[in-house]
């Protein structure tokens, strides 16, 4: 073979060698290999093969070894394709390959020597009308030696644009594969092992990335069961949102087009949004209401005692005054002491039903401020005798809340559930494609008008994938099926709070044009 052909093959294969290593999609990967290996040694048509090993277990054992058949191509003839398995055994010969890891060249499938153990299927010629002569078998074995595949590739021919019609233009134009075709094929096999094998490692990366990711999710609504499903609906709508801004042909983002990478960084970002609520207490997280549950229990005890004792009280006032006064003056007196406990117990009833009220974490009217004060400023004695107050300064102040169930320090402490995000995420050695991520979640309560948290970042400050996300987020949680703190609102009001979001210059106007153009904002729905 002269050198300057022995270049151009060698040349050929490194440019295979280069496009194999460019392309990290395992399906695209297999299609680029056998279309290359076609190519190369000038075949007709071509299958591969996958070998599995021990995929999953089979009862008590694991399955034996097996060949997935998996693709198949074909210039002159278009059928339909399914792949299936097959038992991986000297047999077939793709099987026969695969176990002893040696070429198998033949020159006519339909005259394999009888010593041979593999034997060539006719099925598909019978069935399509295609006729196999020469084929070439091809082990794809990794750096280690192991055959992760077969390429067997089928009629070599002599011009390699023309079509095989049909028996006559087989024995005509196809001839057996050279010792050039065995050797550059081989060639190949080997390279496409290896980009096969470090392109399924970065798919098994990217799916234990993936489960890891997930299982952080279901970490933060566990602590958080009410707000299940939060963080996949708004990835669903962020990543929906994002390629309707694709789709833009006009407008601020006409030009703006996310690649399949920056995809799955917004989904990853998405996801992840929220998951700094892992350092944030578990009660302040799920507080509901304006006391603590063990808060409001204790009110609640503090008051029946003050019942008891207002009872014990006057049931020995009454006692007394039989035993010390006349009957007539001992009558007047109890009905007395019955006004009175009537009274005292009228009045806590009406303060025990004021707190249930005051501790909803909703709007607290100004009168009621009133009425808590008076009830803080009552006294009664506990068992030991000690005069203590109706309702302790803390429980004041909690219930003094004027809306929703938390009070400032309360509020910062759910607001740094960003700033742990970014923390816990940016601890993360993200590739050069998902290193935004840390930046994209820590910004998404963040408003254009700088009045957001963490840092009161601008408009030019914020990342438009986070820009995209708080739209989401927002409507997410206003829409939200119910919580102990909150009824869910409906779409058209969700809807119209975050128009007033537009017009007080905290959310991106064309962003939120497209939501709602889009109808991204069913999404949720559908998730819940």
């Amino acid at each position: 073979m002269s050198g300057t052909k022995a270049t151009r093959e060698l040349e050929e294969l490194n440019r295979i060698g280069i496009a194999l290593s460019e392309t990290r999609d395992v399906g695209q990967l297999l299609e680029l290999i056998l279309r290359k290996a076609r190519e190369i040694t000038g075949a007709d048509a071509g299958s591969l093969y996958l070998v599995e090993r021990d995929a999953v277990p089979a009862g008590a054992g694991w399955r034996a070894p097996q060949l997935r058949f998996k693709l198949i191509q074909n210039d002159s003839l278009q059928f339909p394709f399914s792949e299936h398995t097959l038992p991986l055994t000297e047999e077939s010969i793709a099987g026969y390959c695969a176990s002893h890891g040696e070429v198998v060249e033949i020159a006519d499938a339909y005259r394999i020597p009888k010593h041979r153990p593999f034997h060539f299927n006719s099925s598909f010629d019978q069935e399509t009308g295609y006729h196999t002569r020469s084929l070439l078998a091809l082990p794809m074995k990794n750096g280690k030696g192991e055959v992760l595949g077969v390429l067997q590739l089928i009629n070599c021919k002599r011009i390699p644009k023309m079509r095989l019609t049909g028996a006559a233009s087989v024995r005509r134009l196809v001839h057996p594969f050279p010792e050039r075709a065995v050797r550059l094929g081989l060639s190949l096999a080997s390279q496409a092992a290896v980009a096969y094998e470090n392109s399924r490692l970065y798919q098994d990366i990217e799916n234990l990335f993936d489960g890891f990711v997930n299982a952080a999710v279901k970490a933060i609504e566990q602590r958080d069961p009410t707000t299940s499903g939060h963080s996949h609906r708004v990835c669903e709508m962020t990543v929906a949102l994002a390629e309707a801004i694709d789709h833009e042909p006009r407008g601020p983002y006409g030009d703006l087009r996310f690649s399949r990478e920056q995809m799955k960084e917004l989904r990853y970002a998405a996801l992840l949004h929220d998951f700094g609520k892992v350092g944030v207490r578990e009660e302040v997280l799920v507080k509901a209401k304006k006391l603590y549950p063990l808060q409001f229990v204790r009110v609640l005890d503090r008051f029946d005692y003050i019942r008891r004792d207002i009872e014990a009280r006057v049931a020995q006032q009454k006692v007394e005054a039989l035993l010390s006064l006349s009957r007539k003056e001992a009558e007047k007196r109890l009905r007395v002491f019955d006004e009175e406990a009537r009274r005292l117990l009228g009045e806590l009833d009406r303060y025990a039903e004021f707190v249930a009220r005051a501790n909803e974490p909703t709007l607290l009217p100004s009168s009621d401020f009133d009425l808590l004060s008076e009830i803080a400023q009552k006294n009664y004695r506990d068992p030991r005798g000690t005069e203590r107050p109706y309702l302790s300064s803390e429980e004041v102040r909690l219930l003094s809340i004027p809306r929703g169930s938390l009070d400032a320090d309360e509020r910062r402490q759910i607001e740094s559930h960003v700033v742990h995000s970014f923390n816990f995420l940016s601890q993360i050695p993200w590739t050069m494609e998902f290193r935004g991520i840390p930046e994209i979640a820590r910004a998404h309560h963040e408003k254009l008008n700088g009045k957001g948290y963490p840092f009161g970042l601008n408009s030019d400050q914020i990342p438009i994938q986070a820009k995209m996300m708080t739209i989401c987020d927002i409507y997410d949680a206003l829409s939200a099926s119910d919580r102990p703190y909150k009824r869910a609102i409906p779409t058209d009001r969700a809807l119209d709070i975050l128009k007033i979001c537009v017009r007080d210059d905290e959310i991106d106007p064309e962003l939120f044009r497209v939501f709602l153009d889009a109808q991204v904002y069913r999404l949720a729905g559908k998730s819940s």
